[in-house]
């Protein structure tokens, strides 16, 4: 027996719906949390069009006041919570193993399980809103008007739940991207020579691990105040409003960067390939990511500053929210310079990445105006806000993953998608987004207040309103051509490319689509960029074992070889353990026993999880 066909048996799950349910396969996992991220992403977008469509023009009556709240307030969540987070971790699951040169993720049975969290969580708060108790407070949900006083019933505490199904999920997938990216990347890739997108992936997680407890956290004291009968946030009783505000956003504000910086690491990919030549500045790009992640949590306080804080803090925070943009000013003139020294190939990937230049260059200009407390107070829950966090976190973060989804498609399937209707998706989606989001500028700086279901006509925003929900339109139009696209390249009979892009990076030494075991040696790195270096064969390491699953663990600082680290087999239990959590999460919902009674599923999921094997692989020594 030949050894890949002998990897290909080690490696492969069980056929049928049994291998579907209990693989741990990063790249199967990964593409569901795509195609899942994508499906919420679709569901949040229509109901952002049912929103422009009730808002282009005065005192329309496509639906109620009540309705309106949902809305928003499921789109917002949808956006944040069920897309732009779990999206980028979507991409570096399937990425990051191959990217560092490894056979799978880090903790594989815990990424299985993460998926099923995000997935049951998104379908619990999807459900409620189709049985009309959706979430009604904003995807902030700020309290009094999120607690038991002003909103009785069950939806908050729906969406209360919700987050602690995705930041159980998000958290399990960092501490799995941390160990990979430190511990199990191909000999020789030393922190000299990572690629940036592993660079912006490793910061990424080390920030949802200290962002994402303070929102568990904040949530956890609502559905105690709401469920039990605690005080947490009821001034009357002692309690203090406020607090939700300094947890959610300290959380809040880090996200959007959370949700940044891999897309900064997806610009630094496709620059490097597009142009033609390595990254100008890359030290300073490393520097810039590492400085962005750490000045991120020193600003939340400037969403606040409407609360009557004392007159130093808004100067603190006024001076953090100014110097942000510092590091990211760094990075696009790097890319700039890398583009203009290099041969640039203009395919659709790049033109994305050069819209997301003009956006978040835009967005950040606004940003920093509203780093000024006179003007953010003139300028507080208007649609300039609304204007200027679509522009961060479209033109930010959107933009560069639809690059990402064209640079990527090859690796994840063996074809390119077309490029002519490629651009058509990108004028479409460039274009529509600008008309949108613009003109929320204006309307926003006339007065027009945010979530805010009709308007009079005295008022005048008429016009602008309905160019605004023309533009959206557009938008729409141009990711229908982008879903056309993937399905028509998905069914068409065209050969597999291995790498059509003649990229530098690793993840381009495996077969497209990769094989269950990614590679059949484990490569080794000489530089940084090493498809390019080594044109002719890249050099391998031979000694992982080819008749159980094993991945070579590395030092952290220089990637020398280790020990061979055992892999899991497939297996049910991280799927019947979230079922168990997801029981125990919803049951708590109506009453305090469901934490009880619920918990004892996911305790005899857990048990059976971790008992120990006498046949378990292990860790040995490298040989």
């Amino acid at each position: 027996m030949s050894e890949p066909t002998r990897l290909q048996q080690t490696w492969s799950d069980p056929p049928g719906f049994i291998g579907w349910v209990t693989t741990v396969d990063h790249k199967r996992i990964g593409v569901r949390y795509l195609v899942t991220a994508m499906v919420f992403f679709l569901m949040g977008g229509i109901l952002a069009l049912v929103m422009r469509t009730q808002l282009a023009h005065a005192d329309a009556h496509l639906v109620g006041p009540d309705r309106y709240n949902q809305l928003f307030s499921m789109h917002g969540s949808s956006m944040m919570f069920l897309f732009a987070v779990p999206v980028m971790e979507a991409v570096a699951v399937y990425i990051v193993p191959l990217m560092c040169g490894t056979r799978n993720i880090a903790f594989p049975r815990l990424n299985a399980f993460s998926y099923w969290i995000y997935l049951f969580g998104g379908i619990m708060i999807y459900a409620a809103f189709f049985m009309n108790v959706g979430p009604e407070a904003g995807w902030f949900s700020y309290v009094p008007l999120s607690g038991p006083q002003y909103s009785p019933g069950k939806r908050t505490d729906f969406w209360a739940q919700m987050i602690t199904f995705t930041e159980v999920a998000a958290l399990a997938v960092a501490v799995e991207l941390i160990v990979t990216i430190l511990k199990t990347r191909a000999p020789g890739m030393t922190l000299a020579r990572m690629p940036l997108f592993l660079w912006s992936m490793l910061v990424t997680s080390f920030m949802v691990v200290f962002a994402m407890p303070a929102v568990m956290l904040a949530s956890t004291f609502l559905i105690m105040d709401r469920l039990v009968g605690t005080h947490y946030y009821n001034a009357a009783e002692g309690g203090d409003p406020l607090l939700w505000q300094h947890l959610f956003w300290f959380f809040g504000h880090p996200e959007v960067y959370i949700i940044f910086l891999p897309a900064l690491g997806m610009v630094s990919s496709i620059v490097q390939t597009f142009s033609r030549r390595p990254l100008f500045g890359r030290l300073a790009l490393v520097v810039s990511l590492l400085a962005t992640g750490f000045l991120a949590f020193g600003l939340w306080v400037h969403h606040m500053f409407a609360t009557g804080l004392p007159r130093m803090g808004n100067s603190f925070y006024t001076a953090a929210s100014m110097m942000i943009a510092l590091p990211s000013g760094v990075q696009i003139f790097r890319w700039m310079v890398t583009l203009g020294t290099g041969r640039p190939k203009f395919a659709t990937a790049l033109l994305f990445v050069i819209a997301f230049f003009v956006t978040f260059v835009l967005g950040g200009l606004t940003g920093v105006m509203q780093a000024s407390v006179p003007l953010d107070l003139q300028l507080h829950d208007t649609y300039f806000v609304v204007a200027h966090f679509h522009y961060v976190l479209i033109g930010g973060a959107v933009f560069p993953l639809l690059g990402a989804l064209f640079y990527w498609f090859p690796k994840f399937t063996g074809k390119v998608l077309s490029e002519r209707m490629g651009k058509w998706t990108f004028w479409l989606v460039f274009i529509g987004f600008n008309v949108t989001f613009f003109p929320m500028h204006i309307v926003g700086l006339e007065g027009m207040p945010r979530r805010v279901y009709t308007y009079s006509a005295e008022m005048g925003w008429d016009v602008w309103n309905l160019v605004s929900t023309a533009g959206s339109y557009m938008i729409a139009a141009g990711m229908l051509v982008f879903a056309a696209n993937v399905a028509a390249t998905l069914r068409s009979k065209a050969p597999f490319v291995e790498n059509p892009w003649d990229a530098p990076d690793l993840e381009w030494a495996a077969a497209s689509p990769p094989a269950s075991y990614n590679f059949e040696a484990v490569p080794v790195v000489t530089s940084e960029t090493p498809l390019w270096t080594e044109r002719d064969a890249l050099p391998a390491l031979s000694g992982l074992r080819d008749d159980r699953p094993e991945v070579l663990v590395t030092t952290a600082v220089e990637a020398a070889p280790q020990i061979r680290w055992g892999m899991p087999s497939p297996g049910a239990w991280p799927l019947f353990t979230a079922l168990g959590l997801t029981v125990m999460f919803v049951w708590s919902i109506f009453t305090p026993w469901g934490i009880v009674w619920g918990a004892i599923p996911f305790a005899i999921g857990a048990t059976a999880w971790f008992w120990p094997k006498p046949s378990q692989p292990g860790l040995e020594s490298e040989a």
